[in-house]
């Protein structure tokens, strides 16, 4: 795969050597940029020596100064020879250009033209890291797609230990490896996917939901489409923008996400039910607001459809992959579930964990298969777990199909 790797200007920028010589190990073809302040940490020629190539510096190269137009629009050229963009460190000011549009250099203004997957490795000072500009910048570049490997805790240059370390460049590495390891390896798959929370009415004016964000379920649809799928998203309300490439079905109750789900069911072969489907509903909703008073109010309610027990019931052939949110007893739940609900694989995480889960881009969950493996995934950004779900899913299929075979 052809890979730019940028290099912003931070103490950091060192460590891009590393992730550069391992990318070209693992059989990448690398290109890097540099920007002004990188070169005060770093010098151009490392880079070239690793990889055999010019390392662009500026907007208007040196190689090409004899052709004005040529160096112009260079960054119109590397956006479109390249297939991913992995940013190393991404500083605090990268991070703000990148999320408010600002293109004053060459790698800024090739982030603007890149059109492939790119990822984000953040490196800087704590205070920086944890400034909510910062923060909302972040998440503003995961909504419209990049990934971000999240930095490590340690003891950082400024003298002081907390978040904000450039995680090791061989963790970084294997992370562009997931993103671009077997990329058609779902090529051959339907991929039913669900997504979010759904929202059962109280009266005309309230409901009750959970605090599922979407951001797990919205991660896997994305991986499955980088990997080859055709991918269906049926979520529950969630303020995500769609997935690229991803056919995505929006709906609010328990009721109709089990109607969109089997009104979709035929192509499906891999099932993946990640949605927070609410447990109860009213059955006896009342036409007016219910008023407030100084008496309690009892409500009665019944219990939604179990869509994840029913699709058990009727998977086929296909592959049926459950989550189990869970406040104790992760592993035996999980188990439970997967027996119960005739799951091939459920995903398991504990949602009292701080920082991860519901509301979080983290995660770290559980993988546990009907053999009885259980494969650890995380902490993590959500991308980098669903590229772990799906590995495994890859592994379980594969595992299934020499068993027929065989048979």
């Amino acid at each position: 795969m052809r890979i730019v790797v940028g290099v912003g200007g931070g103490i950091a920028a060192y460590k891009a050597a590393e992730l550069v010589r391992a990318l070209g190990q693992r059989g990448h073809d690398v290109q890097v940029v540099m920007t002004k302040a990188a070169q005060e940490f770093i010098q151009p020629l490392t880079f070239a020596a690793l990889t055999g190539r010019k390392v662009i510096t500026g907007l208007f190269s040196e190689a090409r100064s004899e052709d004005t137009l040529a160096s112009a629009v260079e960054h119109i050229a590397v956006a479109k020879e390249n297939d991913l963009l992995v940013v190393a460190p991404a500083t605090a000011d990268l991070l703000a250009k990148f999320a408010n549009g600002l293109a004053d250099d060459f790698l800024s203004t090739l982030y603007l033209a890149f059109t492939g997957t790119v990822v984000l490795s953040p490196a800087m000072n704590t205070a920086m890291w944890e400034h909510p500009a910062t923060q909302a910048n972040i998440e503003t570049l995961r909504r419209r797609g990049c990934s971000i490997v999240d930095p490590d805790e340690g003891w950082l240059a400024c003298g002081v230990t907390g978040a904000g370390r450039l995680p090791d460049p061989l963790r970084i590495a294997d992370y562009v490896d997931a993103l671009t390891r077997g990329k058609n390896d779902f090529q051959s798959e339907t991929v039913l996917v669900t997504a979010g929370p759904t929202q059962e009415a109280l009266d005309p004016v309230r409901y009750v939901s959970n605090r599922s964000s979407g951001k797990m379920g919205y991660a896997i649809a994305a991986a499955a489409a980088r990997r080859g799928a055709r991918v269906i998203l049926v979520s529950g309300p969630v303020q995500l923008p769609a997935p690229p490439h991803v056919e995505v079905i929006h709906v609010v109750t328990a009721e109709e996400m089990r109607r969109a789900v089997f009104d979709r069911l035929e192509p499906a072969t891999i099932i993946i039910k990640s949605a927070a489907v609410s447990d109860y509903y009213v059955a006896d909703l009342p036409q007016q607001k219910r008023k407030k008073t100084a008496t309690r109010l009892s409500l009665e309610l019944d219990p939604t459809p179990d869509i994840l027990a029913e699709l058990g019931q009727q998977k086929g052939d296909r592959l049926l992959i459950g989550f189990a949110a869970e406040t104790e007893n992760l592993i035996e739940e999980a188990r439970r579930k997967m027996t119960t609900k005739k799951c091939d694989m459920v995903i398991a995480n504990l949602v009292t964990n701080k920082g991860l889960g519901f509301d979080s881009d983290r995660n770290e969950v559980d993988i546990l298969s009907r053999s009885g493996q259980i494969v650890h995934a995380g902490p993590a950004d959500k991308s980098e777990v669903a590229e772990r779900i799906l590995d495994q899913v890859a592994t379980l299929r594969l595992n299934l199909r020499a068993v027929d075979a065989t048979a």
